[in-house]
């Protein structure tokens, strides 16, 4: 497996941070290397939040992202600002509210998902939106195994809500499947 750069953007609130330490532990019990980091501005809630994974084979001897071989945004402004540095080909994954300017699309890999949308109509729960992201990127990236993207869900989700996080796991890798499908 390559070196992969996950960055993770979009609202506080959105879960995103939790997204990316869900990834790192998915991919950590798969026996591969990773380093999660984050931040966000002073607003806990709707200020722009940024999280970030490396994942690779190998050891990691630098932690830090200056251009992310994949991209997720689960809003506009997270986008806008958080697209600026990307590495050539680089995979995005961008919630279907998400405007993507042509000059990106031509360059990287760009799925558009119903992200929100699914977490509200199918699910039940906007907040389930960033453990649908999970399994949409993981479907899309291969990082980890079902099993162990399953268990790392299962390990950071409140007690009660086993089944309707699974269902979002679960989801988020239909809509890539989907995705592809039709394309």
């Amino acid at each position: 497996m390559a070196k992969e750069q996950l960055r993770f953007t979009g609202s506080g609130g959105q879960g995103v941070i939790l997204g990316t330490i869900i990834m790192a532990e998915a991919a950590f019990l798969d026996g591969k290397q990773v380093v999660q980091s984050q931040s966000y501005g002073p607003e806990a809630r709707g200020g722009l939040c940024k999280a970030e994974t490396i994942v690779d084979d190998k050891p990691i001897n630098y932690t830090k992202i200056e251009t992310p071989t994949f991209l997720l945004s689960l809003s506009q402004n997270s986008f806008d600002k958080f697209s600026k540095k990307l590495a050539p080909g680089a995979a995005i994954i961008v919630d279907d509210s998400v405007q993507v300017p042509e000059r990106i699309s031509q360059k990287h890999e760009v799925l558009r998902l119903p992200i929100i949308q699914s977490a509200i109509d199918v699910i039940g729960k906007k907040v389930s939106a960033n453990i649908i992201a999970c399994g949409a990127v993981n479907e899309a990236l291969h990082l980890a195994s079902q099993k162990s993207m399953e268990e790392a869900v299962l390990a950071h989700i409140p007690k009660g809500s086993e089944a309707l996080n699974l269902k979002a796991v679960r989801l988020g890798a239909k809509l890539v499947q989907d995705r592809r499908k039709a394309e």
